[in-house]
Protein backbone atom coordinates (compact mmCIF):
# COMPACT_ATOMS: atom_id res chain seq x y z
CA UNK A 1 0.00 0.00 0.00
CA UNK A 2 1.60 3.60 -1.32
CA UNK A 3 0.88 6.27 1.05
CA UNK A 4 0.66 10.41 0.11
CA UNK A 5 2.43 12.74 2.16
CA UNK A 6 1.60 16.38 0.42
CA UNK A 7 4.91 18.64 -0.31
CA UNK A 8 5.30 22.66 -1.14
CA UNK A 9 4.69 21.32 -4.88
CA UNK A 10 1.46 19.72 -4.65
CA UNK A 11 0.24 22.79 -2.21
CA UNK A 12 -1.54 25.34 -4.11
CA UNK A 13 -0.19 28.90 -2.73
CA UNK A 14 -3.19 29.67 -0.82
CA UNK A 15 -2.52 26.50 1.74
CA UNK A 16 0.74 27.42 1.58
CA UNK A 17 0.05 30.99 3.24
CA UNK A 18 -2.62 28.80 5.32
CA UNK A 19 0.18 26.46 6.50
CA UNK A 20 2.46 29.27 7.14
CA UNK A 21 0.35 31.27 9.29
CA UNK A 22 -0.82 28.09 11.56
CA UNK A 23 3.39 27.74 11.91
CA UNK A 24 3.82 30.97 13.37
CA UNK A 25 0.79 31.12 15.41
CA UNK A 26 2.13 27.74 16.97
CA UNK A 27 5.47 29.24 17.34
CA UNK A 28 3.72 32.37 19.36
CA UNK A 29 1.85 30.20 21.40
CA UNK A 30 4.78 28.29 22.78
CA UNK A 31 6.88 31.60 23.47
CA UNK A 32 3.63 32.71 25.26
CA UNK A 33 3.42 29.35 27.45
CA UNK A 34 7.47 29.90 28.14
CA UNK A 35 7.08 33.33 29.08
CA UNK A 36 3.34 32.73 31.27
CA UNK A 37 5.59 29.58 33.67
CA UNK A 38 8.48 32.30 33.73
CA UNK A 39 6.01 35.49 34.91
CA UNK A 40 4.34 32.78 37.74
CA UNK A 41 7.24 33.85 39.86
CA UNK A 42 8.57 37.31 38.12
CA UNK A 43 7.73 40.17 39.47
CA UNK A 44 8.42 42.82 42.34
CA UNK A 45 6.37 40.91 44.50
CA UNK A 46 8.84 40.19 47.48
CA UNK A 47 9.07 42.23 50.60
CA UNK A 48 11.49 41.02 52.92
CA UNK A 49 10.30 41.34 56.81
CA UNK A 50 12.33 43.41 59.07
CA UNK A 51 15.14 41.96 60.95
CA UNK A 52 13.72 41.11 64.38
CA UNK A 53 15.07 42.15 67.70
CA UNK A 54 13.54 41.91 71.70
CA UNK A 55 13.06 45.99 71.53
CA UNK A 56 9.95 47.63 72.73
CA UNK A 57 8.07 49.19 69.76
CA UNK A 58 5.30 51.69 70.53
CA UNK A 59 3.84 52.56 66.88
CA UNK A 60 1.48 55.66 66.70
CA UNK A 61 2.32 58.40 68.44
CA UNK A 62 1.14 61.83 67.69
CA UNK A 63 2.58 64.75 68.41
CA UNK A 64 2.19 68.70 67.76
CA UNK A 65 4.47 71.17 69.12
CA UNK A 66 5.85 74.58 68.26
CA UNK A 67 9.16 76.32 69.85
CA UNK A 68 11.63 79.16 68.53
CA UNK A 69 13.31 77.12 65.49
CA UNK A 70 11.72 74.08 63.53
CA UNK A 71 15.08 72.15 65.03
CA UNK A 72 13.64 72.89 68.27
CA UNK A 73 10.32 71.89 67.56
CA UNK A 74 10.95 68.39 66.12
CA UNK A 75 13.58 67.84 69.30
CA UNK A 76 10.98 69.00 71.29
CA UNK A 77 8.07 66.45 69.71
CA UNK A 78 10.15 63.57 70.04
CA UNK A 79 10.71 64.00 73.66
CA UNK A 80 7.39 64.51 73.92
CA UNK A 81 6.86 61.16 71.74
CA UNK A 82 9.11 59.18 73.99
CA UNK A 83 6.82 60.52 77.09
CA UNK A 84 3.59 59.29 75.64
CA UNK A 85 5.40 56.13 74.45
CA UNK A 86 6.62 55.40 78.04
CA UNK A 87 2.97 56.25 79.69
CA UNK A 88 1.13 54.02 76.99
CA UNK A 89 3.60 51.31 77.90
CA UNK A 90 2.70 51.43 81.77
CA UNK A 91 6.48 52.60 82.56
CA UNK A 92 6.43 54.66 85.94
CA UNK A 93 7.72 58.32 86.43
CA UNK A 94 11.29 58.71 85.45
CA UNK A 95 13.22 61.82 84.21
CA UNK A 96 13.38 63.11 80.79
CA UNK A 97 17.03 61.78 81.00
CA UNK A 98 16.61 58.07 82.51
CA UNK A 99 13.50 58.36 79.44
CA UNK A 100 16.42 59.28 76.81
CA UNK A 101 19.04 56.28 77.99
CA UNK A 102 16.11 53.82 77.45
CA UNK A 103 15.64 54.76 74.03
CA UNK A 104 17.11 52.73 70.73
CA UNK A 105 15.39 54.58 68.01
CA UNK A 106 13.00 56.81 67.01
CA UNK A 107 10.63 55.52 63.87
CA UNK A 108 9.03 59.12 61.75
CA UNK A 109 6.18 57.53 60.57
CA UNK A 110 4.83 60.85 59.07
CA UNK A 111 6.01 63.99 59.83
CA UNK A 112 5.21 68.00 58.68
CA UNK A 113 7.97 70.73 59.88
CA UNK A 114 7.18 74.28 59.57
CA UNK A 115 9.28 77.31 60.49
CA UNK A 116 8.14 76.84 64.38
CA UNK A 117 5.90 74.06 64.17
CA UNK A 118 6.33 70.24 64.32
CA UNK A 119 3.50 67.56 63.68
CA UNK A 120 4.15 64.11 63.33
CA UNK A 121 3.36 60.65 64.06
CA UNK A 122 6.11 58.82 65.66
CA UNK A 123 7.20 55.34 66.69
CA UNK A 124 9.31 54.97 70.06
CA UNK A 125 11.40 51.49 70.36
CA UNK A 126 13.03 50.76 73.64
CA UNK A 127 15.59 48.37 74.60
CA UNK A 128 14.53 46.15 76.42
CA UNK A 129 17.13 45.29 78.56
CA UNK A 130 17.36 49.03 79.90
CA UNK A 131 13.62 49.26 80.12
CA UNK A 132 13.14 45.74 82.34
CA UNK A 133 14.52 46.90 85.19
CA UNK A 134 11.72 49.55 85.50
CA UNK A 135 8.88 47.04 83.87
CA UNK A 136 9.35 44.40 85.54
CA UNK A 137 8.17 40.60 84.98
CA UNK A 138 6.26 43.04 82.16
CA UNK A 139 9.83 42.90 79.83
CA UNK A 140 10.02 39.28 79.35
CA UNK A 141 7.98 37.03 77.39
CA UNK A 142 7.40 33.50 76.81
CA UNK A 143 7.33 32.66 73.02
CA UNK A 144 5.36 30.60 70.82
CA UNK A 145 6.65 27.51 69.02
CA UNK A 146 7.45 28.83 65.60
CA UNK A 147 4.30 29.82 63.17
CA UNK A 148 4.08 30.59 59.72
CA UNK A 149 1.87 33.43 58.75
CA UNK A 150 -0.28 33.68 55.57
CA UNK A 151 -1.52 37.26 55.11
CA UNK A 152 -4.47 37.33 53.04
CA UNK A 153 -5.76 40.39 51.30
CA UNK A 154 -9.39 39.91 50.04
CA UNK A 155 -9.98 42.79 47.93
CA UNK A 156 -12.17 44.21 44.97
CA UNK A 157 -13.20 40.66 44.50
CA UNK A 158 -9.69 39.01 44.53
CA UNK A 159 -7.79 37.06 47.20
CA UNK A 160 -4.00 37.48 47.01
CA UNK A 161 -1.22 36.52 49.37
CA UNK A 162 1.93 37.36 47.46
CA UNK A 163 0.84 37.18 43.88
CA UNK A 164 1.79 41.01 43.99
CA UNK A 165 2.93 43.59 46.80
CA UNK A 166 -0.11 45.24 48.62
CA UNK A 167 -0.68 46.88 51.63
CA UNK A 168 -1.39 43.96 54.20
CA UNK A 169 1.65 42.20 53.34
CA UNK A 170 3.98 45.12 54.12
CA UNK A 171 2.45 45.92 57.11
CA UNK A 172 3.40 42.27 58.21
CA UNK A 173 6.79 42.73 56.77
CA UNK A 174 7.35 46.21 59.00
CA UNK A 175 6.46 44.80 62.09
CA UNK A 176 8.86 44.67 64.73
CA UNK A 177 8.27 40.57 66.11
CA UNK A 178 10.83 40.33 68.11
CA UNK A 179 8.63 41.77 71.31
CA UNK A 180 5.50 39.98 70.48
CA UNK A 181 5.35 36.30 72.43
CA UNK A 182 4.75 34.87 68.85
CA UNK A 183 7.28 33.59 67.10
CA UNK A 184 6.01 34.98 63.44
CA UNK A 185 7.62 33.21 60.40
CA UNK A 186 7.38 35.80 57.55
CA UNK A 187 7.82 34.60 53.76
CA UNK A 188 9.19 37.41 51.64
CA UNK A 189 7.25 36.36 48.56
CA UNK A 190 9.21 36.22 46.72
CA UNK A 191 10.93 33.82 43.76
CA UNK A 192 8.62 29.97 44.59
CA UNK A 193 7.19 31.43 48.01
CA UNK A 194 4.20 33.32 45.93
CA UNK A 195 4.19 29.49 43.89
CA UNK A 196 3.97 27.78 47.60
CA UNK A 197 1.67 29.93 49.84
CA UNK A 198 -1.72 31.23 48.09
CA UNK A 199 -4.71 32.23 49.04
CA UNK A 200 -6.57 28.08 48.30
CA UNK A 201 -3.53 27.24 50.34
CA UNK A 202 -5.90 27.60 53.69
CA UNK A 203 -8.90 24.86 51.81
CA UNK A 204 -6.51 22.17 52.20
CA UNK A 205 -6.28 19.38 54.70
CA UNK A 206 -3.85 17.45 53.87
CA UNK A 207 -1.26 16.69 56.52
CA UNK A 208 1.37 15.54 54.07
CA UNK A 209 1.03 18.81 52.10
CA UNK A 210 0.66 21.30 55.24
CA UNK A 211 4.10 19.21 56.17
CA UNK A 212 6.06 20.43 53.23
CA UNK A 213 5.01 23.42 53.18
CA UNK A 214 5.96 24.20 57.26
CA UNK A 215 9.60 21.96 56.77
CA UNK A 216 10.12 24.37 53.89
CA UNK A 217 10.31 27.59 56.31
CA UNK A 218 10.96 25.51 59.36
CA UNK A 219 7.50 26.23 61.22
CA UNK A 220 5.93 23.90 63.66
CA UNK A 221 1.83 25.07 62.65
CA UNK A 222 0.41 27.95 60.71
CA UNK A 223 -1.50 31.21 61.39
CA UNK A 224 -3.79 33.04 58.60
CA UNK A 225 -4.77 36.98 58.67
CA UNK A 226 -7.50 37.25 56.70
CA UNK A 227 -8.04 41.02 55.53
CA UNK A 228 -11.14 42.04 53.72
CA UNK A 229 -11.60 45.42 52.91
CA UNK A 230 -15.03 46.91 51.02
CA UNK A 231 -15.04 50.77 49.23
CA UNK A 232 -18.31 51.76 49.42
CA UNK A 233 -17.50 54.27 46.52
CA UNK A 234 -14.51 56.03 45.03
CA UNK A 235 -13.12 58.79 47.89
CA UNK A 236 -15.26 57.17 50.65
CA UNK A 237 -14.64 55.42 53.54
CA UNK A 238 -13.00 51.72 53.31
CA UNK A 239 -14.36 49.10 55.52
CA UNK A 240 -12.02 46.17 56.92
CA UNK A 241 -13.25 42.91 57.94
CA UNK A 242 -10.27 41.13 59.58
CA UNK A 243 -10.29 37.06 60.50
CA UNK A 244 -8.04 35.20 62.69
CA UNK A 245 -7.34 31.41 62.02
CA UNK A 246 -5.06 28.83 62.89
CA UNK A 247 -4.11 25.60 62.65
CA UNK A 248 -3.86 23.21 59.23
CA UNK A 249 -7.89 22.80 59.31
CA UNK A 250 -8.44 26.52 59.31
CA UNK A 251 -10.02 27.03 62.64
CA UNK A 252 -11.74 30.08 63.39
CA UNK A 253 -10.11 32.17 66.35
CA UNK A 254 -11.95 35.68 65.98
CA UNK A 255 -12.95 38.48 64.20
CA UNK A 256 -12.99 42.08 64.80
CA UNK A 257 -14.37 45.14 62.23
CA UNK A 258 -12.19 48.54 61.44
CA UNK A 259 -13.30 51.38 59.52
CA UNK A 260 -10.55 54.34 57.30
CA UNK A 261 -11.83 57.84 56.80
CA UNK A 262 -10.40 57.33 53.22
CA UNK A 263 -7.84 55.91 50.90
CA UNK A 264 -4.76 57.24 52.85
CA UNK A 265 -6.54 55.69 56.22
CA UNK A 266 -6.17 52.45 54.84
CA UNK A 267 -2.44 51.60 55.52
CA UNK A 268 -2.98 53.12 59.72
CA UNK A 269 -6.48 50.94 59.42
CA UNK A 270 -4.09 47.77 58.36
CA UNK A 271 -1.16 48.81 61.32
CA UNK A 272 -4.30 48.90 63.89
CA UNK A 273 -5.75 45.34 62.81
CA UNK A 274 -2.09 43.57 62.95
CA UNK A 275 -1.37 44.81 66.25
CA UNK A 276 -5.39 43.57 67.23
CA UNK A 277 -4.11 39.86 65.52
CA UNK A 278 -1.13 39.91 67.39
CA UNK A 279 -2.83 40.13 70.65
CA UNK A 280 -5.40 37.80 69.58
CA UNK A 281 -2.46 35.35 68.77
CA UNK A 282 -1.05 36.01 72.39
CA UNK A 283 -4.40 35.59 74.25
CA UNK A 284 -4.84 32.09 72.28
CA UNK A 285 -1.28 31.05 73.25
CA UNK A 286 -2.02 31.99 76.82
CA UNK A 287 -5.26 30.24 76.75
CA UNK A 288 -3.33 27.02 75.38
CA UNK A 289 -5.68 27.16 72.20
CA UNK A 290 -2.85 28.04 69.51
CA UNK A 291 -0.83 24.74 70.31
CA UNK A 292 0.56 23.09 67.24
CA UNK A 293 -1.66 20.45 65.42
CA UNK A 294 0.23 17.42 66.72
CA UNK A 295 -1.02 15.58 63.79
CA UNK A 296 1.71 17.53 62.17
CA UNK A 297 4.50 16.08 63.60
CA UNK A 298 3.82 12.35 62.92
CA UNK A 299 6.91 11.01 60.83
CA UNK A 300 5.41 11.62 57.04
CA UNK A 301 2.03 9.77 57.97
CA UNK A 302 -0.84 10.90 57.09
CA UNK A 303 -3.51 8.73 58.69
CA UNK A 304 -7.61 9.05 58.28
CA UNK A 305 -9.50 9.20 61.53
CA UNK A 306 -10.75 5.44 60.96
CA UNK A 307 -7.19 4.28 60.38
CA UNK A 308 -6.17 5.68 63.73
CA UNK A 309 -9.29 4.22 65.72
CA UNK A 310 -8.65 0.93 64.00
CA UNK A 311 -4.80 1.22 65.05
CA UNK A 312 -5.90 1.82 68.68
CA UNK A 313 -8.77 -0.65 68.70
CA UNK A 314 -5.62 -3.08 67.52
CA UNK A 315 -3.18 -2.21 70.50
CA UNK A 316 -6.10 -3.09 72.97
CA UNK A 317 -6.99 -5.89 72.05
CA UNK A 318 -3.02 -7.00 72.07
CA UNK A 319 -2.55 -5.28 75.49
CA UNK A 320 -6.16 -7.57 76.20
CA UNK A 321 -4.39 -10.84 75.03
CA UNK A 322 -1.21 -10.11 76.73
CA UNK A 323 -2.84 -9.48 79.92
CA UNK A 324 -4.70 -12.65 79.67
CA UNK A 325 -1.81 -14.69 79.06
CA UNK A 326 -0.29 -13.50 81.69
CA UNK A 327 -2.92 -13.79 84.39
CA UNK A 328 -3.30 -17.01 83.17
CA UNK A 329 0.24 -18.60 83.92
CA UNK A 330 0.23 -16.36 87.20
CA UNK A 331 -2.85 -18.57 88.11
CA UNK A 332 -1.64 -21.53 87.19
CA UNK A 333 -4.81 -22.03 84.87
CA UNK A 334 -5.02 -24.69 81.94
CA UNK A 335 -5.28 -22.62 79.24
CA UNK A 336 -5.06 -24.41 76.30
CA UNK A 337 -5.14 -29.10 76.16
CA UNK A 338 -2.43 -28.77 73.24
CA UNK A 339 0.94 -29.10 74.54
CA UNK A 340 2.88 -25.68 75.11
CA UNK A 341 4.87 -23.94 72.87
CA UNK A 342 6.67 -20.55 73.24
CA UNK A 343 5.23 -17.98 71.68
CA UNK A 344 7.51 -16.04 69.11
CA UNK A 345 7.14 -12.08 67.64
CA UNK A 346 7.61 -12.14 63.63
CA UNK A 347 7.57 -9.07 61.40
CA UNK A 348 5.00 -9.23 58.54
CA UNK A 349 5.03 -7.14 55.65
CA UNK A 350 1.95 -6.32 53.34
CA UNK A 351 0.42 -4.75 50.88
CA UNK A 352 -1.91 -1.82 51.77
CA UNK A 353 -3.23 0.33 48.92
CA UNK A 354 -5.68 2.20 51.32
CA UNK A 355 -6.93 1.75 54.34
CA UNK A 356 -9.64 -0.34 53.58
CA UNK A 357 -6.23 -2.91 52.90
CA UNK A 358 -5.13 -2.56 56.24
CA UNK A 359 -8.23 -3.40 58.17
CA UNK A 360 -8.97 -6.58 56.31
CA UNK A 361 -4.93 -7.98 56.34
CA UNK A 362 -5.58 -7.33 60.26
CA UNK A 363 -8.83 -9.06 60.53
CA UNK A 364 -7.31 -11.70 58.71
CA UNK A 365 -3.89 -12.44 60.21
CA UNK A 366 -5.77 -12.21 63.80
CA UNK A 367 -8.16 -15.28 62.87
CA UNK A 368 -5.54 -17.48 61.81
CA UNK A 369 -5.34 -20.49 64.07
CA UNK A 370 -2.08 -20.29 66.40
CA UNK A 371 -2.03 -16.05 66.34
CA UNK A 372 -1.82 -14.37 69.56
CA UNK A 373 -1.75 -10.99 68.71
CA UNK A 374 -0.98 -8.85 65.47
CA UNK A 375 -0.76 -4.87 65.33
CA UNK A 376 0.61 -2.20 62.76
CA UNK A 377 4.10 -1.10 63.45
CA UNK A 378 4.56 0.91 60.19
CA UNK A 379 2.03 2.46 57.31
CA UNK A 380 2.34 3.42 54.03
CA UNK A 381 -0.85 3.69 52.10
CA UNK A 382 -0.14 3.03 48.73
CA UNK A 383 2.75 1.08 49.33
CA UNK A 384 4.10 -1.74 51.77
CA UNK A 385 2.67 -1.41 55.46
CA UNK A 386 4.45 -3.45 58.13
CA UNK A 387 2.59 -5.40 61.32
CA UNK A 388 4.07 -7.43 64.42
CA UNK A 389 2.59 -10.45 64.55
CA UNK A 390 2.30 -13.11 68.34
CA UNK A 391 2.45 -16.39 67.04
CA UNK A 392 2.46 -19.48 68.85
CA UNK A 393 4.99 -21.77 67.08
CA UNK A 394 7.95 -20.79 64.51
CA UNK A 395 7.87 -18.85 61.41
CA UNK A 396 7.45 -21.85 59.01
CA UNK A 397 4.52 -22.77 61.18
CA UNK A 398 3.01 -18.90 60.74
CA UNK A 399 3.89 -18.86 56.92
CA UNK A 400 2.00 -22.32 56.47
CA UNK A 401 -0.93 -21.13 58.77
CA UNK A 402 -0.88 -17.65 56.43
CA UNK A 403 -0.77 -19.88 53.53
CA UNK A 404 -4.22 -21.78 54.37
CA UNK A 405 -5.77 -18.45 55.10
CA UNK A 406 -5.09 -17.74 51.56
CA UNK A 407 -2.39 -15.49 51.22
CA UNK A 408 0.82 -16.02 48.94
CA UNK A 409 3.65 -15.71 51.45
CA UNK A 410 7.10 -14.87 50.69
CA UNK A 411 9.57 -16.20 53.49
CA UNK A 412 12.87 -14.59 54.69
CA UNK A 413 14.83 -14.39 57.73
CA UNK A 414 12.63 -13.99 60.80
CA UNK A 415 10.33 -11.95 57.96
CA UNK A 416 7.16 -12.84 55.57
CA UNK A 417 5.71 -11.26 52.90
CA UNK A 418 2.07 -11.48 52.25
CA UNK A 419 -0.18 -10.65 49.51
CA UNK A 420 -3.48 -11.66 47.79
Amino acid sequence: MAYYFPTLRTLSPRQIVLAALLLAVAVALAFAARDGLFAQVEGDRGIAPLASTTDIEIDGITVNVTAKTAQEAREEGWRVAQRKAWEKLGGPKISDSQLDSLVSAIVVQREQIGPRHYVATLGVIFDRGRATQYLGASGERARSAPLLLIPVLDSAGASMVYEMRNPWQQVWAEYQTGASAIDYVRPSGAGADSLLITAGQLGRRSRTWWRNILDQFGASDVIMAIARLERQYPGGPVKGTFTARYGPDNKFLQSFTLTAPDEDGVPAMLAQARDRFDQIYTAALRGGVLQPDPTLALDKLDMSPAVKALLEEARRADAAAQSARSSGTESGAVISTTPAQGVSSFTVQFVTPDAAAVDSALASVRGTPGVQGAATTSIALGGTSVMSVSYTGGLDGLAAALRARGWQVTQGTAVLSIRR
